[in-house]
């Protein structure tokens, strides 16, 4: 498949279009030993070798990432009022054209991940595919057994919508409850539908997983990393709990 040399350059996040010229120029880059010579010169990322400044460069054009979305942003790519999750990318990485794969609540907090594969993103969100969800709450109330059945059961929520039926694990009952809740689906607020359903407010939210896929613990609050090619396929499969 022959692609321009600088959609090759802008999908390796190493410049944009309209900066593309003068990078080849000054960043010495070479199709298979020769100076490239325009921006427009087609290569073929399987065969011609590409080199930057000396060094080669292996196409790479579907891009994955985790991140630990802090609270306080929108899982969008933009918003006319409101700071998103890509305004916390660097300049080199917005250059992949990352998306949200799914999305976080603006208040809630977790893993998020970004792509710019549609194909996946649509796996990884359509109920249809089953992916779960994991959460971890803290709830105002007591929750109870009967709370575990409601879940298991599937829940109909006050306008009407039905729920999937889900798995409710309480860690600590109490006057503030904590648990962790296993979704199949992620309709806008569910976590916290269902649980004010059952008589209760989420007072905080946090995804920990999507399907076995695990927050990396080291990621602080705003920060992300590329999914390795094992994270990646993990996303599509069931976490040890269920």
């Amino acid at each position: 498949m022959l692609i321009r040399l600088d959609k090759f350059l802008t999908d390796m996040g190493l410049t944009t279009r309209r900066q593309a010229p003068r990078f080849i120029k000054s960043a010495g880059v070479t199709i298979n030993g020769r100076p490239a010579p325009s921006p427009s010169e087609k290569v073929d990322p399987e065969t011609d070798v590409i080199e930057v400044s000396g060094s080669k460069v292996v196409y790479k054009s579907k891009r994955y990432y985790m991140m630990n979305k802090p609270a306080g942003f929108v899982s969008a790519t933009e918003d006319r009022y409101e700071k998103t999750v890509l305004n916390l990318l660097d300049e080199q990485t917005r250059r992949f054209g990352l998306f949200p794969a799914g999305r976080l609540d603006k208040d809630s907090e977790g893993l998020l991940l970004l792509t710019n594969d549609g194909d996946w993103a649509h796996r990884v969100i359509s109920p249809s595919k089953g992916v779960v969800k994991t959460y971890y709450i803290e709830v105002e109330g007591l929750l109870t057994e009967e709370d575990v059945s409601a879940f298991s059961e599937g829940i109909t929520l006050k306008d009407g919508l039905v729920c999937r039926p889900a798995k409710l694990k309480v860690l600590t009952a109490g006057v503030r409850s904590t648990a962790l809740v296993y979704l199949r689906e992620g309709k806008y607020h569910q976590v916290k539908r269902m649980i004010a359903a059952c008589g209760k407010h989420v007072e905080y939210l946090k995804r920990t997983a999507v399907g076995a896929l695990q927050l990396d613990d080291a990621l602080p609050g705003g920060a992300y990393r590329p999914l390795t090619e094992d994270e990646v396929k993990s996303v599509f499969e069931n976490p040890p709990e269920i």
